[in-house]
């Protein structure tokens, strides 16, 4: 017999009391030829999944599967009328996202999802959840999601010795970058960014997926910065700053790596880092071409641990050095990126116990220092030089430099 019941995360917020985005639905009892003939149209590749032919919301048939290979992409799905709910929800990485709702509004819940709920706990369905390393990633997110009051989820000591076990096994090696980059994205864009490094650290995943990042615990920041906060500490305290003040994802990116290179600094030099911003870059760059970043995050992040320091510099600077670092950075054909960099920066001196309330004129300074600089008229100055034209570009130099040095007095 036929029946239809939403399951996954829609049954999850909904007994969150959180807005419910989608809807999945699950069919039990059916086939594809069923399916097929009710008007249902066929979208899925790997197992069947129906597009409802007036509301177009997703609709699969309940399924199995059965691990072939390493890595997310090694399974095998069945899938017929014979397949049962609970085999179907049995398959799927949490307790919280186990659960089903029938037509008539009835909870479906063979696994303690929603005891999981009311306890704020990640918990494994079953050993199954080792044969997808993808589903470390989503669970780390969902801490990050679901970090509100009145505390954090905590994951089951059981299911932390399982995720623990899989990276031991090499199977988050086998995730493709495409992949990493895309749950690590919707990680940094969420409530509590921190809390998804937090997990996948206390896994020994992130060592395995962002070793630069995993260097920086340990690592004392400068005197003047609470050196008994450590540098890993301190980045968490910045992109969840970042988050707080709901900055898009580039600016929340280039937060969490501006700082890589103190993860490099000899021990014996430690609480000093100089020279370090050089080395982020250098660092930002590799980890930007091993996960295969898009370029808007890649180059604002790149941007960022280059120059953050010179941020914090910037009253101090001469006119000459100022109008060198809007160049560097392309910042008169692209402003609101630098302006995106310069909120970056904020987060870097914001983001520290004890210090989110002090004054830090920088960055304004830089956004109205980058106004006066664009106001120098250079096809004025070009028709100035026309009978030298090599001269051209270093007269608007000079130009720039002097509307900095004016709006500075």
């Amino acid at each position: 017999m036929k029946q239809t019941y939403i399951v996954g995360g829609a049954v999850r917020d909904a007994l969150l009391g959180l807005p419910v985005q989608d809807r999945d639905y699950v069919v039990v009892g059916s086939t594809p030829e069923q399916m097929l003939a009710e008007g249902f149209r066929p979208v899925g590749k790997d197992f069947p999944v129906f597009l409802h032919p007036k509301t177009n919301s997703e609709y699969a048939l309940a399924r199995t599967e059965r691990k072939t290979a390493a890595g997310y992409k090694g399974f095998v799905f069945h899938t017929d009328e014979h397949v049962t709910l609970e085999q179907d929800l049995i398959r799927r990485d949490l307790t919280i996202n186990a659960m089903a709702q029938d037509e008539a509004g009835l909870i479906h819940d063979p696994f303690g999802g929603q005891r999981d709920l009311q306890q704020r706990v990640f918990r494994h369905v079953s050993d199954a959840f080792e044969e997808d390393p993808v589903r470390i990633l989503r669970l780390a997110r969902f801490a990050a999601r679901f970090s509100v009051a009145p505390h954090d989820f905590s994951v089951a000591p059981e299911t932390m010795a399982l995720m623990k076990k899989m990276v031991d096994a090499g199977e988050v090696d086998a995730l493709v970058p495409e992949r990493v980059w895309q749950e690590l994205a919707r990680g940094l864009m969420e409530v509590k960014p921190s809390r998804m490094f937090e997990i996948l650290r206390a896994c020994g995943a992130l060592q395995r997926l962002l070793p630069e990042l995993d260097a920086l615990w340990g690592v004392p920041q400068p005197e003047k910065y609470h050196p008994e906060i450590d540098t890993g500490v301190h980045i968490m305290l910045v992109i969840d700053y970042a988050a707080a003040q709901g900055y898009s994802l580039p600016i929340r990116f280039a937060a969490l790596l501006h700082d890589l290179g103190k993860g490099t600094t000899p021990p014996e030099l430690w609480p000093r880092h100089h020279g370090h911003e050089e080395r982020s870059a250098k660092l930002v760059d590799i980890v930007c071409q091993r996960l295969k970043v898009p370029s808007d995050c890649r180059d604002l992040a790149y941007m960022t641990a280059r120059d953050h320091g010179n941020v914090g510099r910037a009253l101090e600077m001469r006119p000459a050095t100022i109008v060198d670092m809007f160049m560097r950075n392309d910042a008169f054909r692209k402003p609101q990126r630098f302006i995106d960099m310069l909120r970056a920066a904020e987060c870097d001196c914001f983001g520290r116990s004890g210090l989110e309330n002090i004054d830090f004129p920088q960055p304004a300074f830089l956004e109205a220092a980058l106004h006066a600089a664009q106001q120098v008229n250079g096809g004025e100055i070009a028709h100035q030089c026309a009978d030298h034209p090599q001269r051209i570009p270093e007269a608007i130099r000079e130009a720039r430099i002097s509307a900095v040095q004016q709006f500075k007095k």
